[in-house]
Formats: structure tokens, C-alpha cells, sequence
């Protein structure tokens, strides 16, 4: 059995493609993960994004074996923690997450934060050139990075990150950091991406165009990343919720619709703070 994908496909800087939508597992419990993971698949999910931090790499590897999609069909994205930071240590970790992962390459590695008070992301970079060049991963990039790291990164680099994940949702829209990655190609992805829930999907512009739209808020709020042209990575273990959260491509949000979710932006972060989490 084979399951189709609707979702469309981000050409990254270096011609690797990447789904638009995927299945975060961000504090999905070990136990639990490899169900959640395989109903995402079923549903039509082909990116699947987890870290060495959150514990759950293992599962991730056992629905992937145990699902029927190819694995060439599938984008996964993994990154690295910040103790394990550095060329060497970063190398290490690298092949710790790809051996619970039971793969043989990764699709994207991240570097997870740029943890600025340790100052080892230049040479954490070095290590992650090194895993592109020998084709161990498919594409290179970085999370949480603030203006001040990317420019730094870019002035010591041979490869530009495909990417830069960060937390982004109408309540904290990265005007700044999303025209930094324009200029140099480089790809946004949003965690967060409807802000854990809670106030935004209930402030009255999210609900009153979902209600015009007989949609959900959360479908109005990934619609409107999917308008501007990031890549997203939700995260439910609600198989309903899984199924809500890619049914978002047969609807179009309006001019006005857009002009009125970008009057929300507020600065409110719902994670830490790149320039102090360490």
C-alpha cells in the first residue's frame, strides 16, 4: 500500500526539495511517537522533523522502517544539541543520531541553536560542511539563528544554509530575519508555527476569517505561513488533528485576510531566546 502527499514541494539553495508541510514530533513522547509518526505518513506527510534533544529518534527510524512509503519519498530532518556543539563533537553526534535513526543519511541536519555564550557554531558549520561534502546528508542548515549568527555564519562559510528554522506564527512574524534569508537564498521554516496553541488561535481576526472560510483557526494560521512562503512543521498526536493540519490546500486565504493576520504581529515568543539560550 502506498499513500499519496498533496503537499507541495520548497527547491531549496542547493536543489534539494523539501515538503512545504511536515510532521514535528517536538515533545512527542518516545512511546508514542512511532504511532503519531506513522499516522502522519498515512495521511500524506513526507517530512518528518525530530532532534537528538527530544529523545525520540529511535521511534521516528521504527515507523519509517515499518511504513511502506519508500524511504527515498521521504524528507527527514534531524539536528544537532548544543552540548554536543563543535567540529569533533558535532561529527560524534551526528553518527549517534543517525544510528538510532537506523538510516544511512539524513535528509537535513540542523544545528538546533547557536548557543552564543559557548561561541563553537563556526566550528560546529566546519563539521557539517564536512557531512555534505561526503554526502551523508542531503542538505545543511541551522535553527534559531538571530541576524547577528547568520551574518557571522555567512562570512565564514563555503556552503550557505539551505535554512534557518525558527519560531514563527502571526504573533511573532521575523520581518527582519525573513528578509536576510531572501537576500541570500536562504529557506525559512517556521516551529511554532501557531504559537503551542492557546491565544492565537482564539484572537478574534484568526477566528472570524476561519469562521468566513469554514475552516478552523489552525488551518487559517498554516495557510498563511503557506501563503508567505514558509515551510512548516506542525505538531498534533490528535490523528484528527494530523489529518486538519495538511487539509489546507484546497483553500486560499484573501488580500484582506493576509493584510489583517499581519497587524498581529506582537514580538511574543512562546520558546527561549536565541541570544541567551545556551
Amino acid at each position: 500500500m502506498s499513500f499519496e502527499s498533496s503537499v507541495p514541494e520548497v527547491r531549496l539553495n542547493n536543489d534539494v526539495r523539501i515538503p512545504q508541510l511536515g510532521f514535528g514530533v517536538f515533545k512527542v513522547p518516545e512511546q508514542e511517537t512511532a504511532t503519531a509518526v506513522t499516522a502522519a505518513l498515512e495521511s500524506g506527510y513526507r517530512s518528518i522533523d525530530t532532534a537528538a534533544v527530544y529523545g525520540n529518534e529511535a521511534a521516528v527510524g521504527a515507523a519509517l522502517a515499518e511504513s511502506d512509503v519508500p524511504r527515498d519519498e521521504i524528507f527527514v530532518t534531524t539536528k544537532l544539541w548544543n552540548d554536543a556543539q563543535g567540529y569533533d563533537a558535532a561529527l560524534t553526534g551526528f553518527d549517534e543520531s543517525l544510528a538510532r535513526l537506523g538510516l544511512d543519511y539524513v535528509d537535513l541536519y540542523l544545528i538546533h541553536w547557536p548557543a552564543p555564550a559557548r561561541d563553537l557554531y563556526l566550528d560546529t558549520w566546519r563539521a557539517f560542511e564536512k557531512l555534505y561534502a561526503d554526502e551523508r546528508v542531503r542538505a545543511i542548515g541551522v535553527s534559531n539563528f538571530q541576524p547577528a549568527h547568520l551574518r557571522r555564519l555567512l562570512e565564514h562559510t563555503g556552503v550557505v544554509p539551505v535554512l534557518n528554522q525558527i519560531e514563527l506564527h502571526p504573533y511573532l512574524q521575523q520581518e527582519e530575519l525573513r528578509a536576510l534569508h531572501a537576500e541570500h537564498g536562504i529557506a525559512t521554516e517556521a516551529w511554532s508555527p501557531i504559537a503551542r496553541g492557546g491565544a492565537l488561535l482564539q484572537d478574534p481576526v484568526i477566528t472570524s476569517i476561519a469562521a468566513r472560510h469554514g475552516r478552523t483557526p489552525a488551518q487559517v494560521v498554516l495557510r498563511w505561513h503557506i501563503h508567505l512562503g514558509n515551510i512548516v512543521i506542525p505538531k498534533s498526536v490528535t490523528p484528527s488533528r494530523v489529518k486538519e493540519n495538511i487539509d489546507i490546500f484546497d483553500f486560499s486565504l484573501t488580500p484582506e485576510d493576509l493584510a489583517a493576520i499581519s497587524t498581529l504581529d506582537n514580538g511574543t515568543r512562546t520558546g527561549p531566546d536565541p541570544d541567551t539560550f545556551n
